[in-house]
């Protein structure tokens, strides 16, 4: 009996040989490009000597970690990965699915084609574009403070401004990736059963009603993936984006992980194990983080992405 359950097995592999083929080069890149790479972990528990190589280097344990828990800089950099996180989470992630909304309830199809190109096409430019154009219009004598002082108003340096500094941060990203991100609840929406919007205003409902209680529910699975995905994300508060806004001014309140990695790795004398520590924990984080979103949104929705 197992020889034959063997020999079924292999039996089915080979009649679905081609199928394999066409996987054999994402498995290839994965493995490449994911998989080994993570032999670098090792450099978080070692002092690292380029002489010596990675194995070759001593151990030093949690060291590096005791460290980051230590050191200003680092605690820093964790609360505003946090606070921003946090906030993006609140001022960005519903703007997405407002959006959608109001681009699946214009009237005409045309008018939707173009509002949605407006709103999409901003994804398109880099962030440093996108910094260079707020620079033109924000900065001290950029064109915002040019009108304030045409009109006999006090120039406010922006960019300089640490209140100023998330706030912008929000509006900024909403600009760029909202109308991209909404692509996913319109398509979601489009697979809304039209029958269930004709009875609906049989009964008399309004426009609002039929949102609430048959839009929003109908895209309830879509909200809570993507959810569960931006909460496992958390800690990747967006290092393009603050890398080109930022300025040393704002540095308090802007600088996250990742952009501490990147100083303490490029901008002073290089300690990879110290750096890799703090991308591990960052990683070991994120994916605490997915597991528990995961649960809370099945408790409270009944919706999951796993498990």
């Amino acid at each position: 009996m197992k020889t034959k359950k063997k020999g079924g097995k292999w039996l089915s592999v080979w009649k679905a040989r081609y199928l394999y083929f066409l996987l054999a080069p994402l498995v290839i890149w994965l493995t490449v490009f994911s998989y080994v790479p993570m032999y670098g972990i090792l450099l978080a528990f070692k002092k690292y000597n380029a002489r010596l190589g990675i194995l070759g280097s001593p151990w030093v344990g949690l060291a590096h970690f005791r460290r980051m828990f230590v050191t200003p800089a680092a605690l820093q950099a964790v609360v505003n990965t946090f606070e921003i996180s946090i906030g993006r989470l609140i001022f960005e992630f519903p703007i997405a699915i407002i959006i959608a909304i109001l681009i699946t309830e214009m009237r005409g199809k045309r008018v939707k084609k173009i509002y949605q190109t407006i709103y999409t096409f901003p994804h398109f430019l880099s962030w440093i574009v996108v910094a260079n154009i707020v620079t033109n219009f924000l900065a001290s004598d950029g064109a915002v403070n040019m009108l304030l002082q045409n009109l006999g108003i006090a120039r406010v340096d922006f960019l300089a401004s640490k209140s100023f500094f998330r706030p912008l941060l929000y509006i900024t990203s909403n600009w760029k990736e909202a109308g991209w991100s909404a692509i996913i609840y319109m398509a979601a929406i489009a697979g809304i059963d039209p029958t269930l919007y004709e009875a609906a205003r049989v009964d008399g409902a309004s426009r609002m009603r039929q949102i609430w209680h048959i839009t929003l529910p109908g895209i309830k699975t879509t909200i809570a993936v993507m959810f569960i995905l931006a909460v496992g994300g958390m800690l990747n508060a967006g290092f393009d984006q603050i890398f080109n806004l930022s300025n040393n001014v704002v540095k308090d309140v802007g600088q996250i992980l990742d952009t501490y990695i990147y100083d303490i790795t490029f901008l002073s004398s290089p300690d990879y194990g110290f750096s890799t520590a703090v991308g591990l924990f960052k990683a070991v984080v994120n994916f605490f983080m997915l597991v528990a979103a995961n649960q809370i949104v099945y408790k409270l929705t009944g919706e999951r992405m796993f498990g």
